[in-house]
C-alpha cells in the first residue's frame, strides 16, 4: 500500500503567512459573521474602522484557524465556521467594538460571534459588554480628573484664604470710612 503525500499549494501557504502577519501586529480580533451585509455596507464598515486603525478582513475559517494556531493564540476556532470576518485592532479595541455594535444597530444581519482579547476568548455577549466599558480616553481623562481634584481644590482654599484677607481688610477700611464720614 502505497502512502500519498498531498503537496501543499504555494497560494495557500502564502495566504496563511499573509494571515498571520496582519494578526501579528494586533492583539485583539472580534469575529463576525457578515452574511446579509451588501457590498455597500461592508465598504462603509470598513471605512469607519480604518479610522480607528483596525481592519475589516474576510477570511477562509481553515487558513485563519492555522495562522492563529502558528502564532500560538487561543483556541477560537468555535468562531471560525460559516462566513466569517476577523476585525483586526491593533490598538482601543474596545472603540472598535464599540462601533461594529454601533453598526449592528443599522445592519442587523452583522452578527459579532466572538472575540480574542488579548489572550482572552470572549463570547459575543462579552465582547458586547466590553463594548459598553469606557474606553483608553475615557479611562485616561477620567484618572486625570480624579487626579487633578484634590490639587485644584488645595489651589483654591489657599486662593481662598488670600481672598477673605482681602474682603476683610476691605471691610474694615469700608467701616473705617463710614466712621470718619459720620464724625466730619
Amino acid at each position: 500500500m502505497a502512502i500519498v503525500a498531498k503537496k501543499i499549494q504555494d497560494v495557500k501557504v502564502q495566504s496563511i503567512n499573509n494571515l498571520k502577519d496582519s494578526f501579528g501586529r494586533a492583539s485583539d480580533f472580534i469575529f463576525a459573521d457578515y452574511r446579509g451585509l451588501t457590498v455597500e455596507q461592508i465598504t462603509n464598515l470598513r471605512k469607519n474602522l480604518r479610522g480607528k486603525n483596525a481592519e475589516f478582513k474576510v477570511v477562509k475559517n481553515n487558513f485563519a484557524r492555522i495562522a492563529f494556531e502558528q502564532l500560538s493564540a487561543p483556541n477560537v476556532s468555535n468562531y471560525l465556521t460559516g462566513p466569517t470576518a476577523v476585525t483586526i485592532a491593533p490598538q482601543d479595541s474596545n472603540e472598535v467594538a464599540k462601533l461594529l455594535f454601533e453598526f449592528t444597530r443599522e445592519a442587523p444581519v452583522l452578527h459579532v460571534k466572538g472575540g480574542l482579547i488579548g489572550n482572552m476568548v470572549y463570547d459575543g455577549k462579552q465582547i458586547e459588554a466590553f463594548s459598553k466599558l469606557p474606553g483608553r480616553l475615557d479611562l485616561i481623562s477620567m484618572l486625570m480628573s480624579v487626579m487633578n481634584g484634590p490639587v485644584r481644590n488645595l489651589a483654591a482654599a489657599l486662593n481662598d484664604v488670600n481672598a477673605r484677607l482681602v474682603r476683610t481688610v476691605k471691610a474694615v477700611a469700608d467701616k473705617k470710612a463710614e466712621g470718619g464720614a459720620q464724625e466730619s
